[in-house]
Parts: C-alpha cells; structure tokens; sequence
C-alpha cells in the first residue's frame, strides 16, 4: 500500500497548502540564476526536497519564468521587470511549510508589497466516527 501523504488538519483532509503570492514594487526580477538559487533556497527551507529546476529568460533585461520540482509538489514564478512585479506559486504536501519561502524570497526582491492567498488543494472533510 501506498504512503499517503495528504494533511488531516481542522475536519479536513487536504492534498497541500497552495500559496499564490504577488510580489509589488520588487526588484532583480531579470536574473535567472539569482532567482533559481533563491528559490531552492526557499524550496530546503520550507522542508522540501528539489527534484528539479528550470528557469527561462526571455531576453536581456526581460522576465523570468521558472519551476522547481519538488517530491512535495513545486514552487513556480513569473516576473514582470517591466511592472516590477513577480507571481509565485508556492504547492507543497506534507509536512513542509509554504510560508517559509516568503521571507528568503523577499530578501531578494525586496518587495514594497507581497500579497499573499493560501488555498488548501483537494479539499474534503474528514467522516466523523459516529
């Protein structure tokens, strides 16, 4: 039999945690490297395991766009340099924490704002033992 990884937690049953987070006002939103090693970094730090990572850079000076593959799930990004904004999502399983990938990422975008919305992914309550 399988290990079932999904989190049972308030009545529920939950495949992840799903962060969408809206980085404003940020910067060094044009350098893949920078950003792939930060998002590892972030990736370890939420107690994840990295299985793989790709970045894409557009054109100089241009955006950025990126996964990481994790066992937990992934995190992925989207920049805009032009508008000083970047969206990433944060998808992890488990026992690893998606909240600790915001602050190492602000450390390098150093945002005025982040937004951040968490959803809890494949959602169902747990049958009560009556």
């Amino acid at each position: 039999m399988c290990k079932d990884y999904f989190i049972e937690r308030d009545g529920e049953r939950f495949a992840g945690h799903h962060l969408l987070i809206d980085f404003w006002d940020a910067t060094n939103l044009d350098d893949p490297a920078a950003i792939d090693a930060t998002l590892c970094e972030a990736a370890v730090t939420a107690g994840a395991t990295i299985l793989h990572s790709h970045f894409h850079h557009f054109t100089p000076n241009a955006g950025v766009s990126g996964v990481i593959v994790l066992a937990e799930s992934h995190i992925s990004i989207h920049t805009w340099p032009e508008r000083n904004f970047a969206a990433v999502d944060v998808f992890m399983c488990g026992a690893c924490d998606p909240n600790l990938t915001i602050p190492v990422m602000q450390r390098l975008f150093q945002a005025g704002r982040v937004v951040s919305e968490e959803v809890r992914r494949g959602r169902e309550p747990i049958a009560s033992a009556g």
